[in-house]
């Protein structure tokens, strides 16, 4: 089951359709939940779905408060016992990316796969890869930076009854990002993590996706900027709330590292530096780690307990 939130999305979106239309991997079915799109969106998805059989894709009204909200509602409204794809709007799927993440998030052990992307520009001329990350995934890493991108995410059927099962936790906290919670959520919980080296989608950069990337000097002084602002420390405090509502999912070593880390968002100065390292909280490169302890050190990570309508954009994180 594949779970595509929208919104205003007719400039691309048909080219993400028919990329899904033509995937190796033949037998999926398609929910889109469009938030109120007035250009176009929902009469393109409709024609999309008049192509299938009736009931194979199917256009959902969302809940009009965000993309992270609109994706959360998706979880609810999947079948028990489906594997589960996330999707954006205006990407492209290579035709191999469902076959390949269900080969490789197959057995009964929850599993969660993600890909990098082949970044391009608006029309779709590649600009360069993703980056490829070199330390593990896990829970540690997960605390602290997103990797999983949601758009290249796949979830088989134990893992994605975790996500359903946390998904009122989730929204209950305000969780900043969809794809972030679900790294934390599946690592907290024990599940397969695979990062796959091999591209699986043209990952389009326009003006509304820009936020996303993490590879350009903008992006990256985006996210520096953020940190220094302290808006980390509020995103933090959200996730931990969302794992902390899903408790009976983690595994021990899972809720022991919650209950360790959770004082971070209230410290600053040595004692949060010492917590960082005592924990084991790590970004994917020695400047990342350091500009967490820095922001740390500074008390940068301290929450400000900010409503939903301060926060973010997905992406910038």
């Amino acid at each position: 089951m594949i779970l595509l939130a929208s919104y205003q999305g007719a400039a691309h979106i048909g080219a993400q359709l028919d990329s899904i239309a033509v995937q190796t991997h033949r037998d999926w079915s398609l929910i889109v939940s469009d938030d109120g799109s007035t250009d176009g969106t929902r009469d393109i998805v409709r024609d999309f779905a008049a192509r299938f059989p009736s009931g194979r894709v199917a256009l959902v009204d969302g809940p009009r408060k965000g993309a992270t909200p609109n994706f959360l509602s998706l979880l609810a409204r999947a079948p028990e016992g489906a594997a589960l794809a996330f999707s954006d709007q205006d990407d492209l799927w290579l035709p191999g990316k469902l076959s390949r993440a269900l080969d490789v998030v197959s057995g009964a052990q929850p599993a969660h796969y993600a890909a990098r992307t082949i970044i391009t520009d608006e029309n779709l001329c590649p600009l360069t890869g993703s980056r490829l990350f070199h330390r593990p995934f896990g829970l540690r890493n997960a605390l602290v930076q997103a990797l999983m991108a949601g758009n290249t995410s796949v979830f088989n059927p134990a893992a994605a009854r975790l996500l359903k099962e946390g998904a009122a936790a989730a929204e209950a906290a305000q969780i900043p990002a969809h794809d972030w919670w679900a790294y934390q959520l599946m690592a907290a919980a024990g599940a397969r993590l695979v990062h796959d080296p091999q591209p699986a989608l043209l990952y389009r950069q326009h003006p509304r996706s820009e936020v996303g990337r993490n590879d350009t000097l903008g992006a990256l002084a985006l996210r520096a900027r953020r940190l220094a602002q302290g808006e980390f420390g509020d995103w933090m405090a959200s996730n931990l709330d969302a794992l902390a509502g899903a408790e009976h999912l983690l595994t021990k070593e899972g809720r022991d590292l919650l209950h360790a880390v959770r004082p971070l968002i209230d410290m600053s100065g040595a004692e949060a530096v010492r917590l960082i390292l005592k924990t084991g909280l790590y970004r994917q490169t020695r400047a990342g780690t350091a500009a967490l302890l820095s922001a740390a050190a500074a008390g940068r990570l301290r929450a400000r307990r900010l409503p939903q309508a301060s926060r973010p954009p997905e992406g910038g994180r």
